[in-house]
């Protein structure tokens, strides 16, 4: 089973200008610090994007590259996976994401809309009541 990230979405005002970040993109990357320690675990794996307090889409991970200036990009395909949405603290940098954790890809059909937003699904399920 593959290992996955998560990563806050930060600027993303709505899942909809999420979407818009992977829009007539050809190569989409990330650029980190340091080379996740677990990277070859992550052939096949994905990552999951974070937008009030939920993992709410995911991304394939194609790969790892090193930059000139000695940093790390994560190349990434260029398309958003809409995933049932699953409460998630926000944090800085990535974190890594067992499959077993992973939310499930979105229905054809279903619809991020019809579901609670990330805050209220936490605090619900932190009372028992989801």
């Amino acid at each position: 089973m593959p290992l996955h990230m998560t990563k806050i979405a930060f600027g993303a005002k709505s899942h909809a200008d999420l979407e818009s970040w992977f829009r007539n993109r050809k190569d989409m990357r990330l650029t980190t610090r340091y080379l996740p320690k677990r990277h070859e675990e992550m052939a096949g794996g994905s990552l999951y994007w974070i937008r009030d307090h939920a993992l709410v889409g995911r991304t394939p991970i194609r790969g790892f590259e090193q930059t000139p200036e000695g940093r790390w990009w994560i190349h990434l395909e260029p398309r958003l996976i809409a995933v049932l949405p699953r409460p998630k603290r926000a944090h800085q940098g990535w974190r890594y994401l067992e499959e077993a954790n992973a939310p499930r890809d979105l229905e054809e059909g279903e619809d991020i809309g019809d579901v609670l937003p990330g805050r209220l699904a936490g605090k619900l399920q932190k009372l028992g009541l989801i």
